[in-house]
């Protein structure tokens, strides 16, 4: 996905975290590395919390926007939880952690 839309403007940010059971334990070197085994081209930053009072800032925005709430309120339940924001800066749309990401190729042509 990130192949086929970076150059209209997709952005796709990989966030590692070790708060589920413990699938990231690695450095950020070794995580990156994995990454590249997977093809992953798109911007993988150093590994955060995302819930919990040590949440990174960016996730507790997105998870206190309208549309950033999940089935269960604002928590993650589970890597690869996924956010949809457009041009504009605004959450439109929260996918589960198992959403497939061509649920996410499919809505994006409504936002780019």
């Amino acid at each position: 996905m990130h192949a086929s839309y970076a150059e209209q403007g997709l952005r796709i940010l990989g966030f590692p975290c070790n708060q589920f059971g413990g699938q990231e334990p690695g450095t950020d070197a070794e995580i990156k590395e994995f990454a590249k085994g997977y093809n992953a081209e798109f911007d993988l930053f150093s590994k955060i919390d995302v819930n919990g009072d040590n949440a990174h800032p960016l996730w507790k925005w997105m998870k206190a926007q309208p549309k950033g709430k999940g089935t269960f309120g604002n928590s993650i339940k589970w890597n690869f939880s996924k956010f949809l924001i457009n041009r504009e800066g605004h959450v439109v749309k929260r996918y589960s952690p198992t959403d497939d990401p061509i649920v996410v190729e499919k809505d994006l042509p409504t936002y780019m």
